[in-house]
């Protein structure tokens, strides 16, 4: 059998075979390799396993496969991982004439190979080869583990609501509910985060005790609600958490923070570190300075900045810088954010660049300034190009200069930029519905269009105006302007939650941008009209509009 082939630059030279050495101890060192998860020791794995199948007397490889394979999985080594996928087909270990605890056991270590070298797809496509008769928990485990761990949250709750639906003799375990948790987290999926959350308490029947004990499970329960827009279930858990470490109290700082409950965010923190005695960290102070960020409250921000590294020796990091130079900006301390930024100890990034931009677009600052940040913030290599345009295009329609909005507008098309598409999505009994601006593929569109127009004569009859000053990049025609609008992503999930909601049920939303000025305002409206709470997550914050307001008092 030919040997595997390595970089030579980064695999040690292979350790000695002496003639002691039978197959049995060779495949114990190979395993104590793989599990030291250390890369040193991880390519000493995959160079032992290669010299092994190179000799006359290899070891069987349904032993030796698998921590080949976490060795490779450790170091993301894809080349590596895909050789060793061929010999485990080219030897049948794959096969199902084989034995199945060899295939799902091999099978188990690919889907982990591939999810962690960020090919969801690849270790997808392994798990569906298994029958499904053959496929044991930890299979389950390792392919929704896959998928979330890689971003795409509603596939991992799609092949967990599968699980349940066809194989109701495997119950989910910690490791399996975790993972789900995480996912509706991301995806903003409440009601079925609620469904992981008994299942916790009552699969694992006598063990929920243990669970209730469990900081790390706790955790995941506490970010789970602070993303869904349950802040108020969020500090059930975090109260009644027995055990806490650093991260449940970093968790409830930032969910309280993105919920606009500022002033409880900071008396927590208060509470950590005066009462509790808890010392911060830098992710502690990222939560702590969004709160300030949130509540404009700007000198308090330098405080806090100023303690940070006084204080707790923390050396600020870019996340840090971001958060004081929005701080700063959107107060209107436009110098002074300037000043931080010629202070940092790294170079700024685009995001940084991006929030002097958008506040200067806020503050109506002098076109001079703007053009001069966008400058800035392009020079930076990344792959946000786009969104600098749009907010350059913003400062332009502000300003109602739209030849230059239309120059921007062409710039975009002929450099092949596109502005980074919107979706908002909303759960509804367990399954998760997205739309994108102007969608017309869910099978109810007819009647979610019917109730936008619904929605616009009453928004008319109130005195709504629509404001066109974050208008997408069109035709200088209002009215064009104002139709595109209507058919932003939001409007369509608002109008499926007015359709679909129980009443009385708040309609929670996740948007994946930032909520437009126009979508603020028409949200304030509905609440009141409707007499219904809307609860939207964009990618700054969390906005509760109910009774004609929002929790953000229109500052975000």
């Amino acid at each position: 059998m030919p040997p595997l082939a390595a970089p030579a630059s980064s695999i040690p030279a292979a350790p000695p075979q002496g003639n002691s050495t039978d197959a049995r101890s060779a495949v114990n060192l190979l395993r104590s390799l793989a599990r030291a998860r250390r890369a040193d020791l991880s390519h000493r794995a995959l160079l032992l396993f290669r010299t092994l199948h190179a000799s006359d007397t290899p070891p069987p490889p349904r032993y030796s496969l698998p921590p080949a394979l976490s060795a490779a999985a450790f170091l993301a080594a894809l080349p590596e991982g895909r050789q060793l996928h061929a010999l485990a087909a080219k030897l049948a270990l794959l096969a199902p004439a084989h034995n199945n605890t060899v295939v799902v056991v091999v099978a188990n270590s690919l889907v982990h190979l591939y999810a962690s070298c960020g090919r969801p797809d690849a270790a997808l496509a392994v798990f569906r080869g298994v029958p499904d008769a053959d496929r044991s928990l930890v299979s389950w485990n390792t392919a929704v583990d896959a998928l979330a761990g890689n971003g795409d949250h509603l596939a991992a709750l799609d092949l967990f609501r599968e699980m349940q639906r066809d194989r109701p003799d495997l119950a989910p375990d910690a490791y399996t509910l975790q993972s789900v948790l995480g996912a509706c987290a991301a995806a903003g999926a409440l009601s079925l985060g609620l469904y992981a959350h008994a299942l916790l308490l009552r699969e694992l029947g006598a063990a929920s005790a243990a669970v209730s004990r469990d900081v790390l499970i706790n955790n995941s329960l506490v970010d789970l609600y602070g993303k869904c827009g349950a802040v108020e279930l969020a500090r059930q858990v975090f109260d009644r958490m027995p055990e806490r470490d650093l991260a449940s109290w970093n968790a409830m700082v930032l969910a309280l923070a993105n919920h606009g409950r500022v002033r409880d965010s900071l008396d927590l923190f208060g509470r950590m570190t005066r009462v509790e005695n808890v010392v911060p960290n830098a992710i502690t102070f990222v939560a702590v300075l969004s709160a300030c960020n949130h509540g404009g409250l700007v000198e308090e921000g330098r405080r806090y900045f100023a303690a940070m590294v006084s204080e707790y020796g923390i050396r600020p990091r870019i996340e840090h810088y971001g958060c004081m130079v929005d701080i700063l900006a959107r107060a209107g301390f436009i110098e002074e954010a300037l000043d931080v930024v010629a202070g940092m100890n790294c170079r700024p990034d685009s995001i940084i660049w991006r929030s002097l931009l958008d506040a200067c677009c806020k503050r109506n600052v002098g076109l001079e300034l703007s053009e001069a940040m966008a400058k800035l913030a392009l020079d930076v290599p990344d792959d946000a190009v786009s969104g600098v345009y749009v907010l350059l295009s913003r400062v332009y329609a502000s300003a109602q200069r739209w030849n230059d909005v239309g120059m921007i507008r062409r710039l975009m098309s002929e450099e092949g930029f596109k502005k980074e598409p919107g979706f908002s999505s909303i759960e509804m009994d367990g399954l998760v519905h997205q739309f994108v601006a102007g969608d017309t593929s869910h099978p109810q569109s007819e009647e979610i269009y019917e109730k936008l127009d619904e929605i616009q004569q009453r928004l008319t009859s109130a005195g709504y105006k629509p404001d066109l000053s974050e208008a997408p990049m069109v035709a200088d025609i209002d009215r064009t302007k104002g139709a595109t609008l209507r058919l932003h992503s939001e409007r369509l999930a608002i109008s499926f939650g007015l359709l679909n909601a129980t009443p009385g049920a708040p309609i929670r939303i996740l948007k994946n941008l930032r909520v437009c000025k126009d979508c603020h305002t028409i949200s304030k409206l509905i609440s009141k009209l409707y007499d219904v709470e809307i609860i939207v997550r964009d990618r700054i914050r969390f906005h509760h509009f109910k009774d004609g307001s929002c929790s953000c008092k229109d500052y975000w």
